[in-house]
């Protein structure tokens, strides 16, 4: 370990002087392989701050950091001068065009297959910093450096030894977990940008599936969806979930639901742990996969009876006003209208919605129609008429849970739990105001297509209301 402590000219000199040095040495083979290797150690200590360390972030800088970590025969070499690299292109974007320029992305990718942690971290970061603004050629990649490959090849190789580590109950080496992390970051933004090559990464579904039933979901403090849990979940974003060869993974014969299990776990556990501000970029991915999950279940498979047990409110729940309580599905309800994280509040609302079979009526009887409203209508599903209780055939809702007792399609309280203020009655006045009130409220709604008719104006007709005269007095006894 080095400890400079000079800043200021003297950094600056000292830094070009290193620069110098190994740039000669690429010509004369001038320096040991000790030297070499302490000139590199020193350079990443002073490229650690950008500040008067210029050389470093040119092209020649850059040139002669990528010979190094790619063209040297010295595995320590390599790695001491790809340290040095990953840092700038991290410090200054403008670093990563420079590489691509060079040419040198085959010989990255070809180091992807090294069984190595350090070199599938090292080599996985310069990539995956190739992908911002530059005009690295993804296809190329995929096609004639079998970028896709090495990828599957190295989760494949995670998933064997995490498994282990978990039958074992042993842990896994640091530097394993970041390898595996930057090679998910890798993945989701190869696909995220390259998306006509994403069927060259199915493959990788199995290896994600394992990894996600063999870690251990973080202690009590610690944020459960940091890596790599978060990344494994956001890898399969772009995926193709619902082929043949990855039903088989994602719903094992022997604990079908298991991966659900976790999954659904580890959003109880983040709706507690992430604040508002969080959840838009860190849960809503969790919240796609499991809606995914249920889309593509198998027809005789236990899990959709599972997501719906554990997301739909409980009888229990339905006594009371939806969304009052503090279980999970009472959060999820909750989150449907989050103003602060309105992305979350769409995954919500869409993973409900196919919980319920996409169908709106099942959706209302669900979730009560306060909730379920503003989805229906900001996606133009129609509102199903007669609300509330059982379907046309007299059965209960298959989303829905399974008692008979009558719900309020507003709320979703059982009718009978519904408890009322201790109020004095109204006057005929406040009646009347109420009545005209009712008619506003109404007649928006039916401007805007929530509701068929006014039910206050049918009311009127029907002659069910009577309009007070002027001199009306109410009795005094």
């Amino acid at each position: 370990m080095f400890s400079i402590g000079v800043s200021g000219p003297a950094k600056l000199q000292a830094v070009t002087t290193l620069v110098n040095k190994l740039t000669e040495d690429l010509k004369s083979k001038s320096l040991s392989p000790e030297e070499r290797d302490k000139a590199l150690e020193e350079l990443k200590v002073y490229g650690r701050d950008p500040r008067n360390a210029d050389p470093i972030f040119t092209k020649e800088g850059i040139e002669t950091l990528t010979k190094h970590a790619f063209d040297s025969s010295s595995e320590t070499t390599s790695r001491n001068a790809l340290r040095v690299l990953c840092n700038a292109m991290l410090l200054k974007p403008e670093t990563r065009q420079r590489f691509v320029d060079l040419g040198y992305e085959s010989k990255a990718c070809e180091k992807l297959k090294n069984d190595n942690w350090d070199d599938e971290f090292l080599a996985t970061r310069v990539i995956f910093f190739c992908t911002y603004g530059t005009s690295v050629d993804l296809n190329k990649l995929i096609d004639e450096y079998q970028l896709a490959d090495s990828i599957v090849k190295n989760l494949s190789r995670h998933a064997t030894r995490i498994s282990e580590h978990a039958k074992n109950k042993t842990k896994a080496d640091p530097m394993e977990l970041m390898a595996l992390g930057e090679t998910l970051r890798l993945l989701f933004n190869v696909t995220s940008k390259c998306p006509s090559k994403t069927d060259s990464f199915t493959a990788a579904v199995p290896h994600i599936v394992t990894l996600l039933l063999s870690l251990d979901i973080p202690p009590k403090g610690t944020p459960p969806l940091e890596a790599p849990l978060g990344p494994l979940v956001n890898a399969t974003m772009n995926l193709k979930l619902d082929s043949e060869e990855t039903r088989s993974c994602l719903y094992p014969k022997d604990a079908p639901s298991s991966l659900a299990e976790k999954l659904i776990k580890l959003l109880d556990l983040s709706l507690k742990a992430y604040s508002d501000q969080e959840l838009d970029a860190t849960v809503t991915p969790l919240v796609c996969l499991i809606s995914s999950i249920y889309e593509y279940a198998p027809a005789d498979s236990p899990v959709c009876d599972t997501i719906r047990k554990s997301l739909l409110p409980s009888e229990e729940e339905r006594t009371k006003v939806l969304g009052k309580g503090d279980t999970l599905p009472a959060r999820l309800l909750v989150n449907m209208t989050n103003p602060i994280a309105p992305e979350f509040a769409k995954a919500v609302s869409h993973l409900l919605f196919n919980v319920s079979d996409k169908d709106a009526h099942k959706f209302i009887e669900n979730i009560g129609y306060g909730y379920a409203s503003g989805f229906l209508f900001q996606n133009n599903i129609p509102i199903p008429e007669g609300l509330g209780g059982d379907d046309e055939k007299g059965e209960s809702s298959k989303a829905g849970q399974s008692s008979k007792r009558a719900v309020n399609p507003i709320t979703g309280q059982f009718l009978d739990a519904e408890t009322f203020p201790d109020m004095p009655e109204m006057t005929m006045e406040e009646k009347e105001r109420e009545a005209e009130r009712l008619f506003v409220l109404f007649e928006r709604a039916r401007k805007l297509g929530i509701v068929n008719s006014n039910p206050v104006e049918k009311a009127v007709q029907e002659g069910r209301f009577e309009e007070l005269p002027d001199d009306y007095e109410e009795d005094s006894d």
